[in-house]
C-alpha cells in the first residue's frame, strides 16, 4: 500500500489556528487543543488511503472532501506524483467552502465573482 505524505497548505494551517481560538473562547483552552488535535489527526490518517473522501471537481479539480464529526470539512486534494496529501482548508460550522476553495469566474474582464 502506498503512503501519502500528508502536508497543511497555509491556509488550512490558519483555519486550524482560528477554530481553535474560536473553541478556546468558548469552552477552554483544553477542549480546544483536542477537537484540534483530533483534526489534524484525521488529516494524518489520509496518508493511507486519500481516495476515501468524496470528489468535488464541481468546486475546483482535484478537491476532494471528508468530514470530522459532522460539523468540520476538511478540503484536501491528493497529488500522486508527488506522494502527497495537501490539506487545503478546514472549514467548521457551515463555512462555505465551495465559496473559499472555488475558483473565480474569469470569463469576463469583470472582477472575479
Amino acid at each position: 500500500m502506498k503512503h501519502y505524505a500528508v502536508v497543511f497548505a497555509p491556509e488550512a494551517q490558519d483555519d486550524l489556528l482560528e477554530l481553535y481560538a474560536w473553541i478556546a473562547e468558548r469552552t477552554s483552552p483544553a477542549v480546544a487543543q483536542r477537537y484540534t488535535d483530533a483534526i489534524v489527526e484525521q488529516c494524518e490518517r489520509l496518508a493511507t488511503l486519500p481516495q476515501r473522501g468524496a470528489p468535488r471537481e464541481d468546486v475546483r479539480p482535484g478537491l476532494r472532501i471528508t468530514h470530522y464529526r459532522g460539523r468540520t470539512v476538511i478540503a484536501y486534494a491528493v497529488d500522486d506524483d508527488a506522494g502527497r496529501v495537501v490539506v487545503l482548508g478546514v472549514f467548521h460550522g457551515g463555512r462555505d467552502y465551495g465559496r473559499a476553495l472555488g475558483q473565480p469566474d474569469m470569463d469576463s474582464d469583470d472582477e472575479p465573482n
